[in-house]
């Protein structure tokens, strides 16, 4: 289904008087979006909402990057929000404001916070993308959410319903909006690595001289889990959380001492001490999942990040650069010597263990 005729099927079709039920045309359209065949950018999913309860007087279309944000109540997604009147909608970069809710007991102060956020979440912006992207979204919505979606726009582009752009034009649209996501992800990122004045590029206890090599190594859970999602369960896989435990295990047994505890926003550092007790060059560790047996994005993915964190979280801080390595859930086949023009060694797994790179064996971290 093409984004312009889902965008211009609910705004034919919507009707808040209907309610939420199943049965009422717009709103099972909304629900099964995440189900359907859109364009979206490598990676992004996306999700419809028409309220719970009682229907919502803006519904709108979440188009999400999991490795920035998968829930709309915190962090930074995409969104088409459909006008009150539903004779527009507008596509922003938008905050996740539920949980920041809790934090203000005025909407006014809610609203406050949430526009200098996004004024200076703008700034960041590149000014080539973002000139185009200045546009102040209104939505006329009742309750306190449609005033909260307008306060806390980064950058957004308006479409009228009768004069809607063709596909191909919505498509490059949603294309640069993602673009502008991930520079906005990446500062955010960043400021909160540097709120967070405890989380310096440093290791438990002073190093990793503990007597267990795992001690400071504690990844997320990677057993499934339930998600409720637009009233229906779906059972999701932490596949990526599985990844960085099951290779942390490994590494151990290379010489290595992995360390998630107090690494955020990084997924995994490494370092392999010398006979001495004394630290060796650390290793950076970004970690994908390939998806469908494409490892294009993954690897987009991995070099972007690995090259944004040596960057600001080492060079920035006056700090050695890292060894760089990209953990991927399966071959990546011609990817890797591409990486190793990069600099970035990759590691896999394979149907026989683990398997690597040219640098990443000579380091040790295959055999």
């Amino acid at each position: 289904m093409d984004i312009r005729d889902l965008l211009l099927q609910v705004a034919s079709t919507y009707d808040r008087t209907a309610g939420t039920t199943r049965g009422v045309g717009a709103q099972d359209l909304l629900r099964s979006v995440g189900q359907r065949s859109l364009a979206l950018p490598p990676g992004y999913v996306a999700s419809g909402y028409g309220g719970q309860g009682s229907a919502s007087s803006t519904p709108w279309i979440g188009v999400f990057d999991p490795d920035v944000s998968r829930d709309p109540k915190q962090g930074l997604y995409l969104a088409y929000i459909f006008s009150a009147e539903l004779t527009a909608v507008t596509l922003t970069l938008q905050q996740g404001m539920t949980l920041l809710e809790k934090r203000f007991q005025a909407r006014r102060d809610l609203n406050a916070h949430l526009e200098q956020r996004a004024a200076l979440l703008h700034r960041v912006l590149p000014e080539r993308l973002a000139k185009d992207w200045r546009c102040r979204p209104s939505f006329r919505g009742t309750g306190w959410r449609p005033a909260a979606y307008e306060a806390g726009s980064i950058a957004a582009r308006r479409y009228d319903i009768a004069n809607m752009p063709e596909e191909v034009a919505l498509r490059e649209d949603l294309s640069q909006a993602a673009s502008l996501l991930q520079r906005a992800a990446t500062a955010e990122r960043l400021w909160w690595f540097e709120d967070q004045s405890k989380l310096e590029v440093e290791y438990p206890d002073g190093g990793h001289g503990t007597k267990d090599p795992l001690d400071g190594f504690r990844p997320k859970s990677s057993d499934d889990y339930i998600a409720n999602i637009a009233a229906r369960q779906q059972v999701k896989k932490r596949s990526h959380e599985a990844l960085i435990a099951t290779f942390g295990r490994y590494i151990v047994d290379r010489g290595y001492v992995p360390t998630t505890v107090g690494m955020h926003p990084k997924d995994l550092v490494l370092r392999r001490e010398g006979a001495g007790g004394e630290r060796g060059d650390e290793w950076l560790v970004e970690a994908k999942v390939v998806s469908k047996g494409n490892p294009t994005s993954a690897v987009r993915g991995a070099v972007g990040q690995l090259l944004e964190y040596s960057h600001f979280l080492y060079r920035e801080r006056g700090l050695s650069r890292p060894h760089l390595l990209g953990l991927f859930t399966e071959d990546i086949g011609v990817y890797a010597p591409y990486l190793e023009d990069h600099g970035i060694a990759a590691v896999w797994q394979s149907e026989i263990g683990w398997a690597g790179s040219a640098s990443a064996l000579t380091a040790g971290l295959v055999s």
